[in-house]
């Protein structure tokens, strides 16, 4: 039986450090890369999933984005925040203080989310122990955990290192590895690298 996160990928999670990428769209402004090589790029290096998060675009053209990574790749988009747009992409993708927002308790937080995403994917991001098993509680189809490394995009407070191993394996969702990941980066129980500058400077 493949889960629903298996079905949009189009294949049963078998092997380790897949290929996960952040399409930041500021970063690809600042490093002067468009979308189309961008695409290229994942098709180049088999990237299995994106998330894309923009920061600097209108809803619009955030909207036009979405569409055109979605007629180009056939793999899962996955919005980064951004609810509204859940149309447009295979999934949704938020952090802690996201489901916060929406209810305190995650819980319904989740019925909540469900309600407007229905059955596309839905990732949380995870730092520790209690939120490894707290997600495990939840509907959820994968989670994101870091950070594995320091990274120059964002202020991190805490570094995992080596104990991302086996803090993915008290996991029962796929463990995405976010944070200062390289995309050869051999990490033990993560199924995703997710690689966001690294990617860009190949």
């Amino acid at each position: 039986m493949l889960s629903n996160f298996e079905k949009a990928l189009g294949f049963k999670l078998e092997a380790f450090n897949y290929l996960y990428v952040l399409c930041d769209y500021e970063t690809l402004l600042k490093k002067n890369i468009s979308l189309e090589k961008f695409v290229n790029l994942c098709k180049k290096n088999d990237v299995k999933v994106i998330q894309y998060r923009d920061k600097v675009s209108s809803l619009e053209e955030q909207k036009i984005n979405l569409l055109y990574l979605k007629s180009e790749l056939n793999i899962p988009i996955i919005i980064n925040d951004k609810i509204e747009l859940i149309e447009y992409a295979d999934g949704l993708h938020l952090g802690q203080e996201d489901f916060l927002k929406i209810h305190k308790d995650k819980k319904l937080a989740i019925k909540l989310i469900r309600l407007k995403i229905k059955d596309k994917l839905l990732g949380l991001s995870t730092h520790n122990e209690l939120e490894i098993l707290e997600a495990n509680e939840l509907a959820l189809d994968m989670i994101g955990l870091g950070a594995y490394k320091n990274t120059s995009t964002k202020n991190v407070s805490t570094i995992l290192g080596s104990k991302i191993s086996y803090l993915a394996k008290i996991s029962k969702h796929p463990v995405c590895a976010i944070g200062g990941v390289q995309i050869k980066d051999n990490i033990e129980n993560i199924r995703f690298n997710v690689v966001g500058n690294a990617f860009y400077n190949e």
